[in-house]
């Protein structure tokens, strides 16, 4: 199983001699990937509740290094170790300039990006971005087909409901071929066929007691409707991304908290279900602790 880590981006940690630490020390360590979040605001009066007792997102997320910014920086301090977006919330952009800015990414990192992207759920973000939030599934399906044109065809043309491209030249095109690998995050119906026509992964995420019973599932359903699609992909990776808080002990626990033996064998869990790819964003008070934690709930997976 391949260990990707998250980079310092929220709240007072976000520094840039942090990322680039982090970033340096995680390719050192042999981890495989550098992963970032999005978060366009952290509203006073939530429209969409978190999950949280109080509805309210947690307070560093009042502070967010943009995405793709800091991936590029991160790619200018490293050499090897993949770059990924877990996640970008698509909607919220213009795909011919996301697009854009990914292949930059993929060009300057010479073909280490992942294009990692969800709907979101916040309405306050939906509000602050100018998009409606209804529809968000059939603009998520043309959106995701704008981009792989973007990425693969020399002069792009597109027209949908929602998004047109004029017959057009845009450059520049990924390194990689035959374009940057999308991964679609979420658990709905709309997902699961949206990552077998247009993607290359699925990123569920592990916010309910019940994760390892649903994510089996999930996986069930994507297998049978790949069997359907003509496109049908040979392989879909499974990129996992996760909060764990391994120094707890005790036997009531949710997935991926406890002690390390508690996450590790979580892991080993994920590894034998099929999931190929996990993110770790550890709860750690120092950089440091962020790093020895990862090596040792990883070693016996990786």
């Amino acid at each position: 199983m391949k260990i990707g880590i998250t980079l310092p981006q929220f709240g007072t940690k976000a520094t840039k001699e942090n990322v680039i630490w982090m970033a340096r020390m995680a390719e050192e360590e042999h981890f495989d990937s550098l992963w970032v979040n999005e978060r366009l605001l952290w509203p006073l009066n939530p429209r969409t509740p978190a999950n949280s007792p109080d509805g309210n997102l947690p307070s560093y997320y009042q502070s967010v290094l943009d995405p793709l910014e800091t991936l590029t920086f991160a790619a200018a301090n490293t050499d090897k170790i993949a770059l990924g977006t877990s996640v970008i919330d698509m909607l919220f952009h213009n795909p011919v300039i996301l697009a854009r800015r990914f292949a930059t990414l993929d060009v300057l990192s010479h073909g280490r990006s992942i294009c990692g992207l969800g709907i979101g759920w916040s309405e306050d973000e939906y509000i602050a971005s100018n998009i409606p939030y209804d529809h968000r599934a059939a603009r998520a399906d043309e959106f995701v087909q704008a981009l792989t044109r973007i990425w693969t065809e020399d002069i792009v043309e597109f027209k949908g409901r929602y998004y047109e491209l004029p017959a057009s030249k845009i450059g520049p095109k990924p390194i990689q071929k035959p374009r940057i690998p999308i991964y679609l995050a979420g658990f709905s119906p709309n997902t699961f066929s949206r990552v077998v026509k247009y993607a290359d992964g699925w990123l569920p995420s592990a916010d309910r007691l019940d994760f390892f019973e649903h994510l089996t599932d999930g996986i069930k359903t994507l297998k049978e409707q790949r069997k359907r699609e003509i496109r049908n992909p040979e392989i879909i990776t499974l990129t996992f991304p996760f909060h764990a808080d391994p120094h707890k002990d005790g036997t009531e626990r949710p997935p991926f908290s406890g002690t390390v033996d508690d996450v590790r064998d979580d892991l080993k869990r994920l590894k034998e279900i099929g999931v190929d790819h996990a993110i770790l964003q550890l709860i750690e008070p120092d950089l440091n602790g962020v790093i020895d934690t990862a090596k040792q709930v990883s070693k016996s997976v990786k």
